[in-house]
């Protein structure tokens, strides 16, 4: 007899050694959700959240029909305009009705925009099908003597297939990395009728390259053609550009966006705007955080599409998915 317990369990092992694991079980799969800029270590950061935001790689992939946040969702408390539009003018409309009410310089604006994926690698190797949904409003909150009435509400849908770039192909000199090609199709109005109606339909067209802490996309936007008597801004585009770069910065826990929209053509309107946003507790860069947005030129929202502004305004980032 063997006294010793670990002797006679090995001795019993060796004659009833223990069974395999089952080959055709499912491992377990724990996705986690993608990193704030906060959560990033070390070099490739800004291609880290390229990466994990539209999962281009096999890793990051988290299904169909899960809903996450698009753009940035966020609540401005108090945004400042230094020239606010009460003659809102399209050449095919006119001045819009309700011209000439007396509002307020500062006023609140939110925007809320989220998207899912609808088809997993369509076409393409680990290229996707994503739809998604922007709705952006400036509202009079601080005009109680007007009845505080929404001023301006833009909605736009839209359908995004996008494409991984890897391999060699990726890779490029100076450390810089191709990390995709997205192509949308999107719709783009304020949902007012007569004079205040204003909307658009185009086709799109963006690629992105990361460095480091840094990332920077560049879109080309192509409208669709409509007739006369039914566009609403024909000249649109002439106003707020047709091309847009967007570089975005993520050191650390910070974030910050520079985006300048322009027509290729012509650069003497379009926009310039800078959001930076900061958690307002450094341990928890996924919670609420500072947001701070500055926008100059034209195309704040449609009805303001050919009147120029400057805008600054300070509030929360509400949400990220």
């Amino acid at each position: 007899m063997l006294k010793d317990d670990t002797t006679r369990l090995a001795c019993y092992d060796r004659l009833f050694p223990p069974a395999p694991p089952d080959a055709a079980a499912e491992p377990e799969l724990t996705v986690a959700p993608p990193p704030e800029p906060g959560e990033l270590r070390g070099p490739g950061r800004a291609s880290a959240v390229f990466q994990n935001t539209w999962e281009l790689t096999p890793a990051a992939k988290r299904g169909t029909f899960s809903l996450r946040t698009y753009r940035p969702n966020y609540a401005l408390v108090a945004d400042w305009t230094s020239n606010l539009n009460e003659q809102p003018f399209s050449p095919t409309r006119g001045t819009a009705s309700g011209a000439g009410r007396d509002l307020k310089a500062v006023e609140a604006k939110f925007q809320v925009s989220l998207r899912a994926k609808v088809v997993e690698g369509l076409l393409l190797p680990n290229a996707d099908l994503w739809v998604g949904y922007t709705q952006r409003s400036l509202w009079q909150v601080w005009n109680p003597e007007q009845s505080s009435p929404f001023r301006s509400t833009d909605y736009e849908p839209e359908a995004i297939y996008v494409v991984p770039i890897g391999g060699r192909l990726g890779r490029w000199p100076g450390d810089f990395k191709w990390e995709m090609v997205q192509l949308g199709l999107a719709h783009q109005s304020n949902g007012q009728s007569g004079s205040n109606s204003r909307s658009w339909n185009r086709l799109w067209a963006s690629t992105s390259v990361t460095r480091g802490d840094f990332g920077l996309t560049a879109t080309i936007h192509r409208r669709l053609h409509e007739d006369s008597p039914t566009d609403d801004n024909p000249d649109l585009t002439r106003y707020i550009g047709n091309t847009e770069l967007r570089g975005t910065w993520v050191p650390g826990v910070a974030a910050t966006t520079l985006t300048w929209r322009t027509h290729n053509k012509t650069l003497d309107k379009g926009s310039l705007q800078l959001d930076w946003s900061y958690p307002i507790d450094r341990r928890q860069p996924q919670g609420l955080r500072w947001f701070v947005q500055v926008f100059s030129g034209y195309g704040e929202t449609l009805l303001d599409y050919n009147h120029r502004q400057n805008r600054i305004g300070f509030g929360l980032t509400l949400f990220r998915l």
